[in-house]
């Protein structure tokens, strides 16, 4: 008997059909490739990040063989083979650049074991977890998937969880050292493993498998196609690449408005300043408590007239008793829980959080912020709470969106909630002048003005070199704006000598990150002076506090001078750092890089974690150890490459291992092959 093919190719895609999957392959920018394949249904469309491709793209290259055993599509520099073993309903893909090497491939099904390489199990009440494993070069170096507090730099060999949390930033976007991206298009809770022998991605709850692959001849090249299939970051504003101080918390107007002023008097540069929460009345008012910020606009007004901008905290929780809160529930403009009572978190009172997934939702959020804030000076906004933070406990499986329960869509939310707020910016005229700061972000957030910073993290030297692989991972996966809060969030005492040691070496290294800014809860913290007992439901608000100082002359002299000197050289960066942020904006480059990023063929860079280069040219070694006033310095590259200390003038041949002396104020930093941007003699 003759069995027609199950391969089919039109409107440029290959398709295969057996045993109740069909499976679609068809090009998605240049070099790429996306697949989906489904169960007993269609396939399904799904903008989750990617955008669509070019419409006057190369037509591919579809070859079915005669017998119709197999099949193949290419796109530019990157095949794809499927191929059916036997006539018993599998097919497999393989993965091939233009040189025909094995990028990677789907498991074979183990002979006797019947394994199979794309796993579908259905879940009660519809949909399915999903499991696509596949065989991967077992000494392939992988960097990207976002934040994970991990001083980590390749990735081969580790579990990740896909999903959001304070801290912990998943951005299912993998780069190999094979030549490579990889993107999990799926917005699910669920996991990925960089096994030795063998990648498996798994979703939580979906409704079909969704991924999209990349091949290049540099990482350069990969992030470049990455960018043009998801988005570009958009112009960083000129605010953006000097200094942000900020507290937690600016609790009244003068006491904001005197700290602008007091800079300004030091002669400190300064682009923008920052008031935190619970300046509302209640979560989900989004708008200033009238009793401690009489007047926004004289506030915005004065902190212009110093050139200094302004950024105002949001979080996404509704109070329950929130004037906005009848309204936001009466029209499902809020997730719900699957059953019991209908809170999102507890913290400071029940309330319930923005569903930023509700295209309605948004327009009432942000017309609230435009009247509110925008409408009174307010320059830009912090988006708190981007995961968000489920009940404190990520409970995912008890709550729902508009789109969907938060196990099998929930990821893609702080791209939405970014959404809610660049898209609103752009109605009233900010193009070009957009910065979110978000806790939180998903594929395709940069295109929304997405800054990230990594969150609450503790004011640790541990928690320091975490930072250092966070950085360069978010560029990676296609986030390239990043910053942290100076010296961690959680913890630390101004005059407690360890801890300004710290801060110390955590400003060195905010000072070459993409965005320098100054933030912490410090202690001892203490009630606001005046604020009363009860807020305006005569509800306890115990809760609210005020961190002690956290400017830089809160440190004594010694360390103001030391801040000061590292804003000063900041400042001495911009033609630097702005030309870097357009290369994030035109070509997806990130802005901090791994040493594998300029070097690939540099194998002792591959995993090097406590250095990084800032651009092409600017190689850091923050001191990551507490009473450490030297430390070694790996330089890449070859004799070829030299490498300039730029606190002694020292010179050295790439490829080697150098200790260099690190007295507190000083950072250890190289320019390569003489580009040191002015900062020779600043160091």
């Amino acid at each position: 008997m003759t069995i027609t093919s199950p391969f089919t190719a039109a409107d440029g895609a290959l398709t295969w059909v057996g045993d109740g999957e069909t499976v679609r392959i068809e090009p998605w920018g240049a070099n790429s490739i996306r697949v989906r394949a489904r169960f007993m249904q269609p396939i399904a469309d799904a903008d989750w990040a990617l955008l669509p491709p070019p419409a006057d793209a190369p037509a591919p290259t579809i070859v079915i063989a005669d017998d119709g055993s197999q099949a193949s599509l290419t796109n530019g520099g990157i095949t794809v083979t499927a191929r059916m073993p036997r006539w018993d309903g599998r097919c497999e893909l393989t993965f091939t650049d233009a040189d025909g090497t094995v990028l990677f491939k789907e498991a074979d099904d183990g002979g006797a074991l019947r394994l199979k390489a794309r796993k579908y199990e259905p879940l009660p009440g519809g949909g399915v977890r999903t499991t696509v494993t596949f065989d991967a070069d077992p000494h392939e170096h992988l960097y990207g998937m976002g934040e994970y507090q991990q001083p980590v730099m390749d990735l081969k060999g580790t579990t990740l969880e896909l999903a959001h949390r304070n801290s912990q930033v998943s951005v299912p976007f993998v780069v190999s050292s094979k030549g490579y991206g990889f993107l999990w298009h799926n917005p699910a809770v669920g996991r990925a493993t960089f096994a030795k022998t063998g990648t498996q991605w798994q979703a939580a709850a979906c409704d079909q498998i969704d991924y999209w692959v990349t091949a290049g001849n540099s990482p350069a090249q990969i992030e470049r196609q990455y960018a043009d299939a998801t988005g570009h970051a958009p112009v960083m504003p000129e605010w953006g690449l000097g200094f942000w101080q900020c507290k937690l918390r600016y609790w009244n107007q003068e006491q904001l408005l005197e700290t602008a002023r007091e800079f300004k008097r030091r002669n400190i540069p300064i682009d923008l300043i920052v008031i935190d929460f619970f300046h509302w009345p209640l979560m989900g008012d989004f708008r200033f408590d009238e009793e401690f910020w009489p007047d926004p606009k004289a506030m915005t007004d004065e902190l212009h007239e110093m050139g200094i901008k302004l950024m105002v905290s949001v979080w996404p929780q509704i109070d329950l008793e929130s004037e906005n809160y009848d309204e936001m529930r009466a029209h499902n403009y809020l997730a719900h829980t699957t059953g019991g009572k209908d809170v999102g978190m507890w913290w400071p009172r029940d309330n319930q959080f923005l569903d930023a997934t509700n295209p309605e939702a948004r327009a009432f959020v942000w017309g609230l912020a435009k009247r509110n804030y925008t409408d009174m000076g307010v320059d830009a906004f912090w988006l708190d709470e981007a995961e968000p933070e489920w009940g404190g406990d990520y409970d995912y499986d008890h709550y729902l969106f508009h789109i969907g329960p938060v196990n099998k869509v929930g990821n893609v939310y702080p791209q939405l909630y970014n959404k809610t707020f660049y898209d609103g910016q752009l109605e009233i005229g900010r193009e070009g002048d957009i910065v979110n700061l978000t806790r939180a972000a998903w594929a395709g957030s940069q295109r929304y003005g997405s800054l990230v910073w990594s969150g609450d993290v503790h004011s640790t030297f541990d928690d320091l070199k975490a930072q250092i692989t966070c950085q360069v991972h978010m560029g990676m996966a296609g986030i390239p704006w990043f910053t942290t809060d100076m010296g961690g969030f959680a913890g630390g005492d101004p005059n407690d000598p360890d801890f300004r040691e710290l801060y110390v070496r955590w400003c060195q290294f905010s000072c070459f990150s993409p965005v320098m800014r100054n933030h912490g809860d410090r202690s001892p913290a203490t009630k606001v002076p005046g604020k009363p007992t009860f807020d305006r439901k005569g509800n306890p608000i115990d809760h609210i506090h005020t961190g002690a100082d956290n400017e830089p002359w809160s440190y004594g002299e010694d360390v103001e001078r030391i801040v000061c000197k590292y804003i000063a050289v900041r400042e001495a960066m911009r033609p630097y750092t702005r030309d870097l942020f357009a290369q994030a904006h035109a070509d997806g480059q990130p802005v901090a890089r791994g040493l594998f990023y300029e070097f690939p063929d540099d194998e002792a860079a591959a995993d090097v974690a406590d250095e990084y280069l800032f651009g092409p040219d600017l190689l850091v070694a923050p001191v990551t150890e507490l009473g450490a006033r030297s430390r070694e310095v790996y330089l890449p590259g070859d004799e070829s490459t030299t490498w300039t200390n730029l606190h002694d003038g020292a010179e050295y041949a790439g490829g080697r291992t150098i200790t260099v002396d690190a007295p507190l104020d000083v950072l250890p930093l190289f320019a390569r092959n003489g580009a040191d941007h002015g900062l020779n003699g600043m160091i």
